[in-house]
């Protein structure tokens, strides 16, 4: 397991080779790069190919699958598409489909390179083509969405039906820029994606009306649900607005960990709509086999696969629906909207039952807040659970019970015997 201060030492290389600051739509600024390097288990670099992780993630301990599925897997159930599968646009460094995993939810042919060639007639060109990921990164967040069941692992993604539109727009040079991202937008929206996923942002805002706000609106009025991750620069308590994430209609989304609580390494905000798995999260590589990462760029994912479920079940809600369905049924300490977690962490299973009929926003119940605790992964307790704690309390209180009454019985057995002899 991953120590603490490993897993901030992650965070903050993250937050290194993440935090380029964006100017204005005119000059084309950079977005944040994705990190190049994992660590698969806080001793070592993450290769590719990668071994198969054999247990079931936590992330996905917490979840009661075949009730998450008791609908669809990612299959549009009704209406005109019935039968086909939601179609997730993943805009990152490209998605790697020599993984067994992705090699069937990927639609290769849909893709889009959004990467320049090079200027220079004599340096030879990278390799290329959407599902060309040199990185790792965006194949890692395709895998969290859409990551078909594979023997030798317990991971799966949240969508195992979906398809995934890979658009590669980034690099760990950072190369990708916001005209590249909102040109991917862009080409998501007409290759048909129902869900956009950015694991990406800006540190600064840009001008009004600039191509990538511009982009995002266009998606929205388009039937597109746009998630995004909420960044990684929370490590000095600062609160700041990210983009794409913090546009108006956008479901930004923060990091959580084992306990519901804010990953220390999340950006907080009045944007965050959630906040969804970010630590210890565990998902394909390019080439074959899992690794495990840390980000809010792997909680954007795990949230799009869940409203690329809500979408599949209902097709007819708009993006606004989803997004409110989302923050509804998200587990929260108190009813209001929190900076670091939003409106709570979201609950998949309750976001995919609790549907009866559509809704615009979120409305706070007059009751206790939704905070049932997360079920604890059985194969990483170090001690006793507090309800075993209570089990094993119990059972010492009916043990000491039962103790007492065949104590008093049997002296009660043994008055009676001399009372007997005594008269005979």
């Amino acid at each position: 397991m991953t120590t603490p201060a490993a897993l901030l030492a992650t965070a903050a290389t993250l937050t290194a080779l993440t935090g380029a600051t964006a100017g204005t739509a005119a000059a084309a600024e950079p977005v944040s790069a994705p990190a190049p390097v994992t660590r698969p288990d806080g001793s070592g670099e993450c290769t590719y190919p990668a071994k198969q992780i054999k247990g079931t993630p936590w992330s996905l301990q917490r979840v009661l699958l075949d009730q998450l599925w008791q609908d669809t897997k990612g299959t549009i159930t009704t209406g005109k598409d019935k039968g086909k599968p939601i179609r997730v646009a993943v805009i990152d460094t490209g998605v790697d489909i020599k993984n067994p995993q992705l090699k069937d939810a990927v639609d290769a042919k849909s893709g889009v390179d959004l990467l320049p060639k090079p200027k220079d007639e004599n340096k030879e060109a990278p390799p290329g083509g959407p599902t060309t990921d040199v990185v790792g990164h965006g194949t890692k967040v395709a895998g969290i969405i859409a990551a078909r069941k594979a023997p030798g692992t317990g991971f799966v993604g949240i969508a195992p039906e979906a398809t995934i539109i890979p658009i590669r727009q980034n690099d760990e040079k950072g190369t990708g820029n916001t005209t590249t991202m909102a040109t991917g937008i862009e080409k998501a929206v007409a290759a048909g994606a129902a869900v956009i996923n950015i694991s990406q942002d800006t540190a600064t805002p840009l001008k009004a009306d600039s191509a990538l706000e511009r982009a995002v609106e266009k998606a929205i009025a388009a039937n597109v649900v746009v998630v995004a991750s909420a960044g990684n620069d929370g490590l000095d308590g600062k609160v700041k607005q990210t983009y794409p994430a913090a546009y108006p209609g956008v479901l930004a989304v923060g990091a959580s960990d084992r306990n519901n609580e804010r990953a220390a390494f999340s950006q907080s905000g009045d944007f965050v709509g959630v906040a969804a798995p970010g630590v210890e999260m565990v998902s394909t590589v390019p080439k074959g086999g899992q690794c495990v990462d840390n980000g809010t760029s792997f909680s954007a994912p795990y949230v799009a696969g869940v409203a690329a479920l809500v979408r599949a079940k209902h097709p007819d809600w708009t993006p606004q629906q989803v997004i409110a369905q989302i923050e509804q049924t998200a587990e929260r300490a108190v009813n209001a909207h929190d900076r670091y977690i939003g409106w709570g962490v979201i609950d998949p299973v309750r976001a995919l039952n609790e549907d009866d009929h559509p809704i615009d926003h979120v409305t706070l119940n007059q009751g206790p807040a939704h905070n049932v605790e997360a079920p604890q992964p059985a194969a990483l307790a170090t001690g006793e659970t507090p309800q075993q704690r209570q089990e094993r309390l119990a059972t010492y209180a009916l043990g000491g019970t039962a103790v007492i009454v065949a104590i008093i019985t049997g002296a009660a057995i043994i008055t009676r015997d001399r009372k007997r002899r005594g008269r005979a």
